[in-house]
């Protein structure tokens, strides 16, 4: 733990910064909170489904860039790929994204939207988990292009309906506040998370071990995400249009 939070830390620098960041936060809440016109309305965090949607989306986001960022390393190092092979090693992940993303608004049609994001999460959880097994000797069929598949279908099914929730439930003057946390979150969860996914496989000194610990981190984040749905979200059955 400490040589995570050395980690997350490190010099005293980045540690005056972090200080200054949670200020600053704090200070923009506190503005937000009593000025006539906010840009962020905290009544958009006062909606379960929305806050829900918010939270999940910052705990996936973290996780997939995580393993968007570190897989290409991986197979350049353990797989001896060029830095073109490792990303046409993403094809099983992007090609059935897209697919599944395109069917999205039937299925949520048909089983509604907090169904499809337990389905989608779950899926991404089992892939994560699997792609922290890999290794030289697994190789990359077996040990990146299986998980990506099920990573794929569970991002193709689960970007859209979180979007769905970020902006469920809104009054008009408040939907495009709505929609401009959703891209905050989507950003900053993303920056967050993997540099916290990051933080933790420096821990390890062997890097196929950091990989396996980075990968077990980013699940972890993704169950954090599922978690969010099942207890913020819940039962909305609420439908894409």
């Amino acid at each position: 733990m400490t040589a995570l939070v050395y980690s997350l830390v490190g010099s005293q620098g980045r540690l005056i910064a972090l200080i200054i960041a949670v200020i600053a936060i704090a200070g923009f809440i506190w503005h937000e909170a009593r000025t006539k016109q906010p840009m962020m309305p905290l009544r958009l965090f006062v909606d379960r489904e929305r806050l829900g949607g918010y939270i999940a989306r910052f705990f996936y986001l973290g996780a997939m860039m995580s393993m968007w960022f570190l897989t290409p390393q991986i197979m350049q190092t353990q797989l001896h790929f060029t830095p073109l092979q490792a990303g046409l090693g993403f094809f099983p992940l992007t090609i059935v994204s897209f697919i599944v993303a395109v069917q999205v608004a039937k299925l949520a049609d048909r089983f509604g939207n907090t169904q499809i994001l337990i389905i989608g999460i779950t899926l991404t959880v089992i892939g994560m988990f699997a792609i922290s097994f890999f290794s030289a000797q697994v190789g990359y069929t077996v040990g990146i292009a299986l998980p990506m598949i099920l990573m794929g279908i569970g991002q193709g099914l689960t970007l859209s309906p979180l979007t769905v929730a970020g902006v469920a439930n809104t009054l008009p003057e408040d939907s495009g506040a709505a929609s401009g946390v959703v891209n905050m979150v989507h950003q900053i969860g993303g920056s967050v998370g993997m540099a916290f996914v990051v933080a933790a496989s420096a821990t390890v000194k062997t890097e196929i071990a950091s990989y396996h610990l980075a990968m077990l981190t980013a699940t972890a984040l993704l169950i954090g995400a599922l978690i969010a749905v099942i207890g913020l979200i819940g039962p909305t059955l609420k439908k894409i249009a």
